[in-house]
């Protein structure tokens, strides 16, 4: 649902009232917008930043960036340099270890993730709310292999092919991520990655990362994403169809037919070639 404001405008002699419609992800724009001004007049008189307000300054940056009508890599680079240690409270740089922001980008929207977007982390196990990883003396190596067993984990080696990062979150559809990811889609149809609930991975360009993925569960319906099921992932034909659909839009995919994968991989870089709008 829209959000009305309305305006005063005086003209003419006389006050007019402006009616404006605003969507929640305006609204949730003008927010941040507002918080990250705040936060830049308290770096003014010179107080040091909370978790928020870094995070406020470091994702309307990258916001106002992409309205700049910079590219996603140029966009991600003014993130990471806003802010320094000197910037924020003992401790901020150690707990804000990436910051997430949805921006509008002249081609579209994307997922921007910046990394160690303060940098100067110095406190590690003494950091606020740091987790210490003690080793089990009594852990069984075959406990990790019955878990994969009991929860039907698959792996699948993931190439990025395009020339900046790409991320994916916990519950996104693996099969649907990024076409300039390079794997074998049909592995991981139905599937999420094995990661943490509202975690995420990134993919560096020219890399490969072998993933886990686990089965979504529940009603297993699939809504938006990239399109490709929009349904039920067990209705009869729903992954011929997908896959039929990712491959004739130009998704990676190294599982294909007769499909060998450095010769998916070159026809992917040869399509960036001809088509360079689509890297913005």
């Amino acid at each position: 649902m829209a959000t009305k404001g309305t305006f005063s405008d005086k003209g003419a002699g006389a006050d007019r009232m402006v009616g404006v419609q605003l969507t929640p992800s305006e609204r949730d724009r003008l927010l941040l917008f507002t918080v990250a001004e705040l936060a830049r007049a308290r770096r003014a008189r010179g107080l040091l930043l909370n978790v928020p307000e870094a995070t406020a300054i470091i994702a309307d940056t990258v916001a106002e960036a992409a309205r700049d009508g910079k590219r996603h890599d140029e966009a991600l680079a003014a993130g990471q340099a806003v802010l320094g240690p000197d910037d924020v409270l003992p401790g901020v740089a150690d707990v804000l270890y990436d910051v997430k922001v949805e921006a509008v980008f002249d081609d579209g929207t994307r997922l921007v993730v910046v990394p160690d977007p303060i940098g100067g982390g110095s406190l590690g196990d003494a950091a606020p709310g740091a987790i210490a990883v003690v080793a089990d003396p009594d852990a069984d190596p075959a406990d990790d292999a019955e878990r994969s067993a009991r929860l039907d984990v698959v792996e699948v080696d993931v190439e990025n092919t395009a020339p900046i990062p790409i991320t994916v979150t916990s519950h996104f559809h693996f099969l649907e991520v990024n076409p300039r990811l390079s794997f074998d889609r049909a592995a991981s149809y139905g599937r999420h990655l094995d990661i943490a609930a509202g975690a995420s991975t990134t993919f560096e360009p020219g890399t490969t990362t072998r993933v886990r993925l686990v089965p979504i569960r529940g009603e297993r319906v699939v809504i938006g994403f990239a399109g490709l099921v929009d349904g039920p992932l067990d209705a009869p034909g729903a992954q011929d169809r997908a896959l039929e659909l990712l491959r004739a839009t130009g998704f990676l995919d190294t599982g294909a037919p007769g499909g060998d994968p450095e010769q998916a991989a070159a026809r992917v870089r040869a399509h960036l070639v001809e088509h360079p709008e689509v890297q913005s």
